[in-house]
């Protein structure tokens, strides 16, 4: 796959982190933050911003250890969508599990022809040998 070709499970995986950054820090900051004036809970997004280069560069390997990292952000979401009294929240939080769903779900559907080939070529080695 040429490094020019857009590829949609790409972009829908850049795009959910960038929007998921900017969520948390709006969120923590402006919207509902823990505290009046802010809240140090802002810092949960320092963790997003180092796959991100590797994300928009296409490297493989974050968006393998990436995928799974979003997972606790999607967690993080739905104990918030849970327990969080404010509505908006809870909005929020509906929001933040969209976007570590979409980056999960983009990086899991681009990295698939990867796998497949990695797949195949270990199998033809395999075979090579016997």
């Amino acid at each position: 796959m040429s490094d020019t070709t857009k590829n949609p499970y790409h972009i829908l995986a850049s795009i959910s982190l960038i929007a998921l950054i900017i969520l948390l820090i709006l969120w923590e900051i402006v919207l509902v933050p823990l505290r009046p004036n802010g809240s140090w809970m802002v810092l949960k997004v320092i963790p997003l911003l180092f796959p991100l280069r590797g994300i928009l560069m296409r490297q493989n390997y974050t968006m393998q250890w990436a995928s799974m990292m979003i997972l606790l952000y999607f967690t993080e979401g739905v104990v918030r969508a849970s327990s969080d009294i404010s509505g908006l929240s809870r909005a929020l939080a509906g929001l933040e599990i969209l976007f570590s769903v979409g980056f999960f779900l983009g990086a899991i559907l681009y990295l698939r022809p990867f796998k497949k080939v990695a797949k195949e070529l270990k199998k033809k080695t395999a075979n090579e040998q016997t």
